[in-house]
């Protein structure tokens, strides 16, 4: 796919969005550091081409900068001439966008996302049942239960990318690196958004429910 096929609204759609969305995570305290990554896919797709607009790395995300956000391709490689770097962990959300065909990938790192994947990363996947929120996935048998994935986190990207298409559950639209953070998806940045605070929300709780049954 070249450059010449993202239309220039469309590029200046999915940065609005997400600027819009990292302001509202920003302000609840979701990207210490310079962490978490961000990305909505612009243009046509399919599982060998696409392109999706992503946060740039080692950026401040609590402020707006003209070099925020970049385009790159279905292998994370930038499609314009630019001294940016696309977020070091660009290569899962590739592998995301390959396995779902998903509109957005929100990342984020919190201190409940974290221990709640050290609680039960053994496990292998938080269990969540029938809290409320899962109806947020679009889950609506009554008293429902579900499981969250958890992948190991390595130094090396590339590692766990190769994890991410045998982890994923297709009703569930997340999956939680251990001592890491989320990874949440959906049709577009607005369920993205909506599938990403169910998860923090379930992730609090079930630390908290944990604590409770000690």
């Amino acid at each position: 796919m070249s450059f010449d096929a993202i239309r220039l609204e469309e590029k200046q759609q999915a940065f609005a969005e997400l600027r819009e969305v990292k302001t509202i995570f920003a302000e609840r305290g979701w990207f210490p550091g310079t962490s978490g990554n961000l990305s909505i896919r612009t243009g046509e797709f399919s599982p060998d081409q696409f392109a999706f607009a992503i946060t740039s790395s080692g950026k401040d995300k609590s402020v707006h900068t003209p070099s925020d956000y970049l385009l790159v391709d279905q292998n994370g490689k930038p499609m314009e001439a630019t001294g940016l770097k696309p977020s070091a962990e660009t290569l899962i959300h590739c592998e995301i966008y390959r396995a779902t065909g998903c509109g957005a990938i929100f990342h984020v790192h919190t201190v409940f996302n974290n221990l709640v994947s050290e609680l039960y990363g053994e496990r292998g996947s938080v269990p969540v049942d029938g809290v409320e929120l899962i109806k947020a996935f679009n889950i609506w048998e009554e008293e429902a239960q579900i499981e969250i994935p958890i992948l190991p986190n390595y130094a090396d990207i590339p590692s766990i990318a190769k994890l991410v298409k045998g982890a994923i559950v297709p009703r569930i639209p997340g999956i939680l690196l251990r001592k890491h953070g989320i990874y949440a998806w959906g049709a577009n940045a607005f369920e993205a958004k909506r599938h990403l605070e169910a998860f923090e929300f379930l992730f609090e709780y079930a630390y908290r429910l944990a604590l409770l049954k000690k």
